[in-house]
């Protein structure tokens, strides 16, 4: 992949970018990632997050809107897994997940608000919407999202060229 620091991109494409707020913490052991949104939303259930990643995700960042919900988890270990070997860049959840000292140890960016042990309840909600808000950005599906461990930036197109 090719490298970068979201503060240079910042620096060079300001004018096109949106730098979302402080609030998103990294438990996957890649924390330098790029692909395209696939955006979702989810209340309180995460049926639609493991349906996503259970498909080609080559290219990739899943985009979960559970409206920063503190009492439940949108991704553990068992759907990190899919999203590996589904050839997904990065998941990205306004929310909480779990499993986190196993998540720490798997080659997938994973960004989110924070961790809970609890699981969702199954009950097929949540749907592909056309775009999410949070942390002061809209995400569009099909934006090009640029993330590190300074944070996270969002733009309606690519910037640099992946290797």
């Amino acid at each position: 992949m090719t490298h970068f620091t979201t503060p240079d991109l910042y620096d060079e494409y300001s004018d096109q970018l949106q730098v979302a707020s402080a609030g998103l913490l990294h438990f996957g052991k890649v924390t330098t990632f790029t692909g395209q949104a696939i955006t979702i939303q989810c209340p309180n259930d995460n049926s639609k997050v493991g349906e996503l990643l259970k498909s080609n995700g080559d290219g990739k960042v899943l985009v979960v809107d559970a409206n920063n919900a503190q009492q439940f988890a949108f991704l553990g270990d068992n759907l990190a897994k899919f999203a590996i070997e589904n050839n997904w860049q990065g998941v990205i959840v306004n929310g909480c997940v779990r499993d986190v000292e196993i998540l720490e140890q798997m080659s997938l960016a994973i960004m989110a608000r924070g961790c809970v042990p609890r699981k969702t309840q199954k009950q097929s909600l949540g749907e592909q919407v056309r775009a999410v808000s949070f942390l002061d950005v809209t995400i569009h599906n099909g934006d090009w999202i640029y993330g590190d461990r300074n944070g996270l930036l969002v733009s309606k197109s690519q910037l640099i060229e992946l290797e």
